[in-house]
């Protein structure tokens, strides 16, 4: 799939100084937050960029700070896993 984002020159050539390619930006943004809201895996994300390995795709998503929701209920829930492998 091809999206065409327009842009004044001017805006165009100021954000690409700062931010580099910015059909790679913009194609990064999305990866990160179809994975944040769970509509993508991290290989889906691997697949997207062209990453090389799942190394790789785990430092994107470390860079970007795009952890999946952990809640307190998810911690109790392993720490129950954690004592029961114990026993």
């Amino acid at each position: 799939m091809n999206i065409i984002i327009e842009l004044p020159n001017e805006i165009e050539q100021r954000l690409q100084s700062h931010l580099g390619t910015l059909s790679q930006r913009a194609l990064e943004a999305v990866a990160v937050e179809a994975y944040c809201s769970q509509l993508i895996s991290a290989a889906e994300v691997q697949q997207m960029l062209h990453l090389p390995s799942r190394l790789a795709t785990d430092a994107f998503l470390k860079q970007h700070e795009a952890y999946l929701p952990y809640t307190e209920a998810d911690i109790e829930q392993d720490l129950q896993a954690i004592d029961r492998a114990r026993s």
